[in-house]
């Protein structure tokens, strides 16, 4: 099979979909790889490298589009990529389809079949090609957090962790999955005070048990977390419902009780955002102030850290990259039920019982929509 790698075009994002090790095994395996030239540049991997791996090196993405069957990609398409996909391709990327009713129509529009990342199951129910890269949000939520909460930046002028007789910054982090323990653990390294909810009491067990004594585990009901937003001097979003929209849990009328500067990072703002007055930024101009409260939404947060994302990223993934190319999509997805969950849409249908909720759509079965 061919698999074409184009270069990304969202706002700094800087991964890429492939390392040249992944060419490597691709390549013997049989199969072609084309790679957009540039690609890697914002991870730090040089055309060079591809070319020595055995990537064929084309220079524009229409090139990649034209010549593969299987595109890897790092984020969805954006407009400008739509005319793009066709009929025919299997795209393998970030959706986030929930987000995005126009996303949606475009795809379902192409005929192409769709595997998200971030849908994709293992045997145990979890999320594996989504997990890297909420370890890298949620520990980054923090460092911008931290950063936005400086005076300059329009925050309250707070240092996170405190100093010696004068009190730490308050934390609350809403949702208690990858995201949130990986901005708790960072945020209690730093000295603040930590608050996590969740409705998943075994989670808030487990967290009780691993996390250091200034970080406190609370059930996440519309009391507590209006209780913990209006003292926070950081709220972080980190809640995640696969294939959803995220609900909302912050509306706009708790920012009035908020402390003034106080700062949100909506880490789930790919998924639609779980605090109201949301909206999806980028890394060029990734903050807005709205009653008086800094707002933080990049919907590529991990795109800052290339190198390190796209290594994390790529270290998960080349397992269904291998799979999708020496099957097929429809094949590898009735082999692997993992897979299965990772195809949102095919042909014009929706295979995802959440994307289609979300916006009214029929429902297919997968083993109705592949006969």
């Amino acid at each position: 099979m061919i698999v074409g790698v184009p270069r990304e075009i969202k706002d700094n994002e800087n991964r890429v979909a492939i390392v040249p090790a992944g060419v490597d095994v691709l390549r013997r395996a049989g199969h072609e790889v084309l790679i957009e030239a540039g690609a890697g540049h914002g991870s730090g991997i040089g055309d060079e490298e591809y070319a020595a791996a055995g990537a064929t090196l084309v220079p524009t993405a229409g090139e990649v589009w034209e010549g593969a069957r299987l595109v890897l990609k790092v984020k969805e398409p954006l407009p400008a990529e739509y005319s793009l996909v066709r009929s025919g391709h299997a795209l393998f990327t970030y959706f986030h389809f929930a987000a995005s009713k126009e996303l949606t129509d475009a795809m379902l529009t192409s005929g192409a079949t769709c595997i998200a990342y971030e849908t994709i199951e293992d045997d145990r129910g979890r999320l594996p090609l989504l997990t890297p890269m909420s370890e890298i949000a949620g520990r980054m939520s923090i460092q911008e957090g931290a950063k936005y909460l400086e005076k300059p930046m329009m925050g309250r002028g707070i240092l996170l962790g405190g100093v010696p007789g004068v009190e730490p910054a308050s934390v609350c982090i809403i949702g208690a999955g990858v995201v949130g323990a990986n901005a708790a653990k960072v945020a209690a390294g730093l000295g603040a005070r930590v608050t996590v909810l969740d409705i998943d009491l075994d989670r808030l067990r487990y967290l009780d048990d691993i996390m250091p004594k200034n970080v406190m585990t609370l059930y996440s009901n519309a009391y507590n977390i209006r209780d913990r937003v209006r003292v926070a001097d950081l709220v972080i979003g980190a809640v995640l419902v696969p294939g959803a929209r995220a609900p909302v849990l912050v509306p706009r009328g708790m920012l009035k009780e908020m402390k003034h500067g106080a700062v949100i990072i909506d880490v789930a703002v790919d998924q639609g955002g779980c605090v109201e007055t949301c909206r999806p930024t980028t890394h060029s101009d990734p903050t807005f102030i709205v009653d008086g409260i800094v707002h933080y939404c990049v919907a590529n947060m991990p795109g800052a850290v290339g190198r390190t994302s796209t290594y994390a990223l790529t270290n998960v993934t080349l397992p269904y990259v291998l799979r999708l190319a020496n099957l097929g999509p429809i094949e590898a997805a009735r082999r692997f039920p993992g897979i299965r969950k990772g195809i949102n849409v095919t042909t014009g249908k929706v295979l995802h019982p959440e994307v289609a909720g979300t916006f009214g759509y029929a429902f297919q079965p997968f083993e109705a929509a592949a006969s």
